[in-house]
């Protein structure tokens, strides 16, 4: 066997089908990426699969392939062969698409089906036969439930970004949807983190698996990372303004910036949109309208920021994206890794941005460790840094200028000038107005250069030298007289955190983190005190909406 064999494999190594061969070779694909390598045979031969991949790895065409090459050519039954599960909108008509354009020589019929879409429009195709479903979980589960769903000839489930399911709050539709396909199914799950629930479901649903794990492709030995990840050390006040500096040394085609929640989402896009920034915003607040309206501009090009909560931006894919930007540093590891798998495709450049507080050394190590990477930390650029920057790209649009030589018709204004000034001075006053022109102005504002805080800086034990748990926040009065204590139906066992309380309370209601009293976490419960006047408030903002991905019981606590 050619040793060289492994490096030089095409599609039709794989033994695909002529027409997907066909369209293929129409699309310009040349060569499998390493997942669809590993992931196709065992697919095609129809064993399950348990693959962890990051986004951008091409893990789309790895499933959606296997299922198209066993479809029967232009199947005339009408229901369904194979049913893909996705976490968002956005995905399952990115995946559909995709499974349109390698199955169009097979007559391959594809239904993406989502909430937010009109459901008849769904039903009447489910009813006129369909090959393959992309769907939700949420809308799949209501069509079961309508009897309009059927799934008893489903050969292939696959769950894509299973992960993400599970932290949207969608493993007991999972289950249920599950249980109504057939025992000989084959299942495929993907997921860029395999965390321990996924693992569980992993072992009651797939059998005998393959196994398969795929990191984000590594740039050759001597070259610089597909992804450049950096860190910058910011104090809390001095956030928008770091950002700001930051953007205008990088200037990113365009970029998302990630907040914790939408009250952050939408001051960040006002101050960015001040310093004159085309941003918008996007979190769970606005309507599926408003939500395509946004997307829309950005992939026009009339936006070049956007700027979003991690549950608006689930499922995104932007083509022209340069960079993702962490406004703060995410709580759970497995966002970054998400995250940071939107930049750096498809062999393009890519950077990811974290802008960490003092305090948050530990968070950003642990990221570093769950991700595979170092995240380097430097300096936030100083007001010199920044005058460079722009000089330089002022240089680079007079070069550009004149090295497409459509000058003549200025060079009477050149030569009438040079009668009374020198010639250098007259390039140098050109220079400035092209300079001030392009928004080279200078900014006096220093941004302060700080460090990361240790436990020992802050004044603290460190854990476990007399910190006390560090799943309890230290009790504290309620500003404004008497307080409710309110009782949360999740705990240790669910991963939750002071933190996670904290941001769920301020990012859905008028409180804000002082307003706060003490907090406990138990392991299947916690116990949070808020001011008595927002304890209505707080109870109903938090029964509409997820904590940490998932519904808890919310309601004053009994004792």
């Amino acid at each position: 066997m050619d040793g060289d064999r492994d490096t030089s494999t095409t599609f039709d190594d794989l033994g695909l089908r002529p027409e997907l061969q066909a369209a293929l070779s129409a699309l310009g694909y040349e060569e499998p990426t390493p997942i669809q390598q590993e992931a196709i045979p065992p697919l095609v031969e129809g064993r399950d699969l348990l693959g962890q991949a990051a986004t951008g790895t091409g893990k789309t065409a790895a499933f959606a392939l296997p299922v198209l090459q066993r479809l029967t050519a232009h199947r005339r039954e009408k229901p369904p062969v194979a049913l893909v599960l996705v976490p968002t909108r956005e995905l399952a008509v990115q995946v559909s698409e995709a499974l349109h354009r390698y199955g169009k020589d097979l007559g391959a019929r594809v239904l993406p089906v989502y909430g937010g879409a009109p459901i008849l429009r769904q039903l009447r195709s489910l009813e006129s036969g369909v090959d393959v479903v992309v769907a939700t979980p949420g809308r799949a589960l209501d069509l079961l439930n309508r009897g309009s769903l059927q799934l008893g000839e489903v050969t292939t489930v696959v769950l894509d970004e299973a992960d993400e399911m599970l932290d949207m709050g969608f493993a007991e539709d999972l289950e249920a949807i599950l249980g109504e396909t057939p025992d000989t199914r084959q299942t495929v799950l993907f997921s860029a983190t395999m965390p321990r629930r996924l693992d569980s479901l992993a072992r009651r649903h797939l059998d005998d698996p393959v196994r398969i794990t795929i990191g984000r492709e590594k740039a050759p030995a001597g070259e610089a990372p597909r992804v450049r990840q950096t860190a910058y050390v910011v104090p809390r006040a001095a956030k928008p303004a770091a950002l700001g500096r930051i953007l205008d040394v990088e200037s990113p085609a365009a970029a998302i910036v990630f907040c914790r929640t939408r009250e952050e989402v939408d001051s960040l896009t006002e101050t960015l949109n001040g310093r004159g920034y085309r941003a918008e915003a996007l979190h769970g607040g606005m309507s599926q309208e408003q939500r395509d309206r946004v997307m829309g501009r950005l992939r026009g090009g009339t936006a070049d920021l956007l700027v979003a909560t991690d549950v608006a931006a689930r499922g995104l894919d932007i083509e022209q994206l340069t960079h993702v930007v962490n406004y703060d540093v995410p709580s759970a590891p497995e966002s970054y890794v998400h995250r940071i798998g939107r930049v750096g495709r498809a062999g393009r450049e890519g950077v990811a941005i974290t802008l960490a507080e003092p305090r948050e050394h530990r968070q950003l190590k642990m990221i570093e460790k769950v991700a595979g990477a170092t995240i380097a930390v430097e300096k936030v650029p100083t007001v010199a840094d920044l005058r460079a920057r722009r000089l330089d790209l002022t240089r680079a649009a007079l070069r550009e200028s004149l090295l497409e030589n459509n000058l003549d018709r200025f060079r009477v204004v050149v030569e009438t000038l040079t009668d009374e000034f020198d010639l250098m001075e007259v390039a140098l006053a050109a220079v400035k107005l092209a300079h001030e022109a392009a928004g080279g102005t200078d900014d006096d504002e220093e941004i302060p250069q700080v460090t990361f805080r240790t436990d020992r800086d802050a004044g603290r034990a460190p854990a476990g030298r007399g910190a006390g748990p560090r799943d309890q926040r230290p009790p504290r009065r309620v500003p404004g007289g008497s307080a409710a204590r309110l009782f949360v139906g999740a705990g240790r066992d669910a991963g939750i955190r002071p933190g996670d309380l904290v941001g769920a309370i301020t990012g859905e209601t008028g409180l804000k983190g002082r307003d706060i009293g003490s907090i406990e976490i138990h392991q299947r419960f916690a116990l949070v005190e808020v001011p008595e006047s927002a304890a209505d408030e707080v109870i109903s903002a938090l029964r509409a909406t997820m904590i940490k991905g998932r519904k808890a019981t919310i309601r004053r606590d009994k004792a």
